[in-house]
């Protein structure tokens, strides 16, 4: 079984990670295998504040990195992980695995126990969420490997599947327009707002609902309101005249209101 853990990287999903692998240290049920024994990291200070609330044992220095470990999980930017990966002086023998949602498994080819976690979920400083509920997407180069991979995985959630890299790319462009676009779209909508010399929060019980509607139904396109799926050219005239002035945000508006129209004839 995978006992422990090295974790190399600080930055958001890290820091989840560094919560999620020492919640319940110290204890003796081993069948919950979350020793995360060292957290390295290239940036020292970024490092330290990970680490040190959790009494976790921290480096910057490869020559440092422990050598024992049964996992070494890279929790890095997705460019950075295959550099990582072939410059840090981690055993052959042990598994190690990357966490990026758009990097495939060839980006460790050195390893023969190579793996991928990928978590399905946003990640902000400072800000804690509950591993058990996010789905978990695991990828192995040798399928001798899995049983162990999945078995460590279900410490961590209770949601693990098994997606190869064409399958995860899929997944991660799903959570970029779920994600990523979603919150952009609020971002001008907060704009908009405050041309009106309103806060944000008014449209936070719009967001919520908005939210939850979409995570009730089946299909979210099912639940689709607004001028654009009732086909109300009159009400997007208006709002088109309101953003003469900011060129892409008048083109983002048009461009998703015939997505809606076009989406909504279909259903």
């Amino acid at each position: 079984m995978i006992r422990s853990i090295v974790l190399i990287g600080s930055g958001n999903l890290a820091e989840a990670l560094a919560h999620a692998l020492t919640e319940g240290e110290p204890g003796a049920d081993h069948e919950k295998p979350r020793r995360l024994v060292q957290l390295w990291a290239r940036n020292p200070v970024r490092a330290a504040a990970v680490a040190e609330p959790l009494g976790v044992p921290w480096s910057s220095d490869p020559a440092a990195l422990v050598q024992t470990a049964d996992l070494y999980l890279i929790s890095v930017s997705d460019r950075a992980v295959a550099g990582v990966a072939a410059t840090l002086p981690i055993p052959d023998t042990a598994v190690v695995a990357h966490t990026a949602g758009s990097v495939p498994l060839d980006a460790l080819g050195r390893f023969p126990r190579r793996a991928i976690l990928y978590p399905l979920q946003s990640f902000t400083a400072g800000r804690r969420v509950d591993f058990r509920s996010i789905p978990l997407f695991l990828e192995c180069a040798d399928p001798a490997l899995l049983p162990e991979l999945e078995a460590f995985a279900r410490t961590l959630s209770g949601e693990v599947r098994y997606a190869d890299s064409a399958r995860r790319a899929l997944i991660h462009l799903a959570g970029v327009f779920a994600n990523n676009f979603t919150n952009r779209m609020y971002g001008l909508a907060a704009e908009v707002l405050r041309r009106a010399d309103l806060p944000y929060d008014v449209l936070k019980p719009l967001l919520l609902e908005t939210a939850a509607k979409a995570a009730d139904a089946a299909d979210p396109a099912a639940v689709q309101t607004g001028p654009a799926v009732r086909g109300d050219r009159a009400t997007q005239e208006r709002h088109l005249g309101l953003l003469a002035e900011e060129p892409l945000a008048r083109t983002l508006y048009e461009l998703i209101s015939k997505d809606i129209w076009e989406t909504s004839k279909k259903i």
